[in-house]
């Protein structure tokens, strides 16, 4: 079945539980009539994921590694999260998992730690397509020597891949970038970022927190060295982690204290986190989990492939969300940024950054706040991606960005919204 027909499906005959999955998360049941659609600042969480944190709080509110039942219980919860995110993202083993504070700590963590290791092999590739925080914090590294070459995205609102081979050499330290666009919704083809960099003998550090909640996320078959998340895309509190290759992060120089083991995840995980936090990210991938054997047939399955399921089916039926909201902007004559050919929809996920005619990213962010739709204005935290787009810093663009829970109802809300905004603009 193609996606175009997987999507139709879902659509016609209400084959994902889109009502069933809402009833989960208590702030959507909440907020009444209010439409999520700033997914992409902070996504909403299952009552099992708030249920975790509270029980945490409750039962385990101490420091780990002690030898009395609530400490514990720390430990127990660390090592389950642990094993729970190494499936989610397909770990080599749960020891590459290292929970955090989020994405852009880890991000400047491993960046000094190969400030140290730059050597002769001194290039840093970067992207004009990525959140500031993981282009920023890289070229913080020419003070050590590091010379930075950019990646530049086409006009297609794409990273193309060939145009990396050139900028690949024996002095190639490292490719950072993102698997999906967090402004406009691009999903790189970053098993191939990693191939190249690898046959130059280069690593590459993906920046995965947009991509999260959209698809399955592979370190295995993508080939990558690092990776980062954050859970508050995710249906999960706000935290993030890191994930390394084992051997990676053993080379890597961290700060610890002394009596910290220099191995990882310890070496990496210094000082207190919120722990309880790393509990709500733990449910929230059994909530995926639980999503995906719905889709399974009876029988015994793994958790990956459970897991695999739950993604393969939000990003069928995201797919379809992404045609909907895309057909109105179009019909309003919204100026779009990055992909928009109904032919190329699965190149994205449903991030959809655009203006409007006659109305600043402001004042219509603040309209349709005021009929309850909430959505993002502003430059999205990506300077060079708003120069790049002819944007200024100052006004930007809006962003809508819908996740599984969000239905077709809605976007004809926002759809009725947006035109009583437009004809009072006439």
């Amino acid at each position: 079945m193609s996606s175009a027909a997987s999507a139709s499906q879902f659509a016609g005959h209400n084959s994902f539980p889109v009502d069933d999955v809402r009833a989960m998360f208590p702030a959507i049941q909440k907020a009444g009539d209010f439409v999520f659609l700033d997914n992409a600042g902070g996504a909403q969480v299952p009552q099992t994921v708030v249920d975790a944190v509270a029980n945490h709080l409750i039962d385990f509110n101490v420091q780990r590694m002690a030898k009395y039942q609530h400490s514990q219980g720390v430990d127990r919860n660390l090592e389950e999260a642990r094993e729970s995110v190494a499936m989610l993202v397909n770990a080599y083993c749960p020891e590459e998992i290292s929970f955090g504070q989020n994405a852009t700590s880890f991000i400047r963590l491993v960046s000094l730690g190969i400030a140290k290791l730059l050597g002769e092999r001194n290039e840093i590739v970067v992207t004009d397509m990525d959140h500031d925080a993981n282009i920023a914090t890289w070229m913080a590294l020419e003070a050590d020597g590091a010379k930075i070459v950019w990646w530049r995205m086409r006009e297609d609102g794409t990273l193309h891949v060939e145009d990396l081979k050139p900028l690949l050499n024996a002095k190639t330290r490292l490719v950072a970038c993102t698997v999906t666009a967090h402004s406009i919704g691009t999903i790189v083809d970053v098993a191939a970022v990693c191939k190249l960099a690898q046959a130059a003998g280069a690593e590459t550090f993906l920046d995965c927190v947009h991509y999260g909640p959209h698809g399955l996320i592979d370190v295995q078959a993508w080939g990558c060295d690092y990776l980062v998340c954050s859970g508050y895309k995710n249906f999960s509190p706000h935290m993030g982690f890191l994930w390394g290759r084992y051997d990676a992060l053993v080379k890597l120089p961290t700060f610890k204290e002394d009596f910290i083991p220099d191995v990882p995840p310890y070496k990496i995980e210094v000082g207190t986190f919120t722990y309880e936090n790393v509990a709500g990210m733990n449910a929230a991938v059994k909530y995926l989990e639980a999503l995906g054997r719905r889709f399974l047939s009876s029988g015994d399955h793994s958790r990956r492939e459970a897991l695999a399921a739950a993604m393969g089916a939000i990003r069928q039926y995201e797919l379809m969300l992404s045609r909907e909201m895309i057909a109105v902007l179009k019909r309003h004559g919204a100026t779009i940024y990055g992909i928009s050919d109904e032919n190329r929809l699965e190149q994205r996920v449903p991030t959809i950054c655009f203006n409007m005619p006659g109305i600043t990213p402001q004042e219509f962010a603040d309209e349709m706040g005021k009929q309850r739709i909430g959505l993002r204005d502003g430059h999205m935290f990506a300077p060079r991606l708003m120069k790049r787009l002819g944007l200024s810093m100052e006004t930007g663009a809006i962003r809508v960005s819908l996740v599984h829970y969000n239905k077709v109802e809605e976007i004809a809300r926002f759809d009725a919204v947006l035109t009583e905004i437009m004809a009072r603009r006439k």
